[in-house]
């Protein structure tokens, strides 16, 4: 057995570290893996269908989704909702509709081996006492060329800011531009309350577009150690004035 049968499942998992269910996943597919266990078919199986619920969610449209709608979609389901969520199915090219027809059979083949795993898998009776390591190895190979297939055609996508689940980090080109030409302002309103307002380029009067978020809210999202320090300095000027002690 070889971790070099799954590379691209590392490196999918490794691209969205802060998924908590794609990494519990992982770590499942990993320990069975090396304990030459049948059960990392099961994990294999489990591991692409959290690799498409993630992708769905990322880039599925709220107001047209995708998304399986069944109380219990079948694996080819979410596959082929990740594959329409990628747009791949709308690529004119026949061989690379034939590609893709070609991952959704090796999920049903993957789909087979979970099932005839034996006791690991639905309860039942074993197929055989132990599958053959080249067994273990085929549904790895497969699930492995998924995860990849799937993660370099989302990698291609122009992501949206407003709907993706990324973090941060992952926008920087654009988060350079920004940084870049706009600007931030801040004033107090007649209530003594601050107001934010994002400074667009362009010659003056520039145009703004005021912050909805309340300082509160970003010191929170962007800077927790702030945020206990804006608190602690609030609490002191909140507190009441001591009072001079009365002269009997």
């Amino acid at each position: 057995m070889s971790a070099d049968w799954y590379p691209g499942i590392r490196t999918f998992c490794a691209h969205w570290d802060h998924a908590p269910m794609l990494q519990h996943t992982f770590e499942a597919l990993e320990r069975e893996f090396n304990e030459n266990s049948d059960a990392c078919i099961d994990a294999a199986k489990a591991v692409v269908e959290c690799a498409c619920r993630v992708i769905i969610d990322n880039l599925d449209n709220p107001t047209s989704p995708i998304k399986p709608v069944e109380e219990n979609p079948a694996f080819g389901a979410w596959l082929s909702a990740a594959v329409r969520v990628l747009e791949l199915s709308e690529v004119r090219d026949e061989a690379f509709k034939k590609l893709i027809s070609q991952h959704h059979k090796l999920t049903t083949t993957l789909g087979d081996l979970r099932n005839k795993a034996g006791t690991v898998s639905h309860g039942k009776d074993g197929f055989i006492a132990k599958l053959s390591v080249h067994h273990r190895r085929a549904a790895l190979l497969a699930a492995d060329a998924i995860v990849t297939f799937l993660h370099e055609a989302y990698l291609e996508r122009e992501l949206d800011a407003v709907l993706s689940k990324e973090p941060y980090e992952r926008f920087k080109a654009t988060n350079d531009v920004i940084d870049a030409y706009a600007g931030l302002r801040g004033e107090m309103d007649e209530d003594g309350k601050p107001r934010l307002f994002i400074v667009l380029p362009g010659k003056p009067p520039r145009e703004e577009i005021e912050l909805a978020a309340p300082v509160s809210q970003l010191l929170y999202e962007l800077d927790r150690e702030a945020y206990k320090v804006v608190l602690n300095a609030c609490l002191e000027a909140d507190a009441p004035a001591p009072q001079d002690a009365e002269i009997a």
